[in-house]
């Protein structure tokens, strides 16, 4: 279980910092449009929610690697996790917003850093507990959803407000 909780914590470390890069890696690339796949392309909601899904889909895959058989729930726990994570951007956004009017970058920043220990202290939990693995399936499924979105939806979006370019 130690390994399990080091694990946790290096990823909510190499998530917060991978996915704060990866906020400037589309503008750094010169609007590469591979890079724009993974990466947010304008300041929308939907291209902010990035900054969590991929860094940790990517150290997910290496911690089901790492500690699948030690862990036989871990592959549910973390895609529960990815998930959540990944639409708490949004619910935190439009929650603080709502409530105070506009968007503030200090809150923009707690609303990643929350849903990215969120996340991860959602997956930490349910590999110990099990408590997703009958949703194996069916969390994977979402997960690889929300993958098909993010490649769709960046150069194709919806006419919905959580694609749109907020007014400064």
């Amino acid at each position: 279980m130690k390994k399990l909780k080091l694990a946790t914590v290096i990823g909510i470390i190499f998530v917060l910092i991978t996915g704060s890069l990866a906020h400037f890696v589309y503008e750094w690339s010169g609007n590469n449009a591979l890079a724009g796949l993974f990466t947010p392309v304008n300041e929308s909601v939907w291209e902010h929610m990035k900054l969590v899904f991929f860094p940790m889909l990517l150290y997910s895959v290496w911690m089901i690697s790492r500690f699948r058989k030690e862990y036989p729930c871990i592959v549910s726990a973390l895609c529960l996790g990815i998930t959540a994570g990944t639409l708490l951007i949004p619910v935190f956004f439009y929650a603080y917003t709502g409530l105070l009017g506009r968007d503030f970058f200090v809150l923009d920043i707690a609303a990643f850093v929350l849903s990215v220990l969120a996340a991860f202290l959602l997956s930490y939990r349910l590999t110990l507990s099990c408590g997703a693995k009958t949703y194996t399936f069916f969390l994977c499924v979402l997960v690889c959803i929300l993958f098909v979105c993010f490649m769709r939806f960046t150069y194709h979006a919806p006419a919905l407000g959580i694609f749109a370019v907020p007014e400064p």
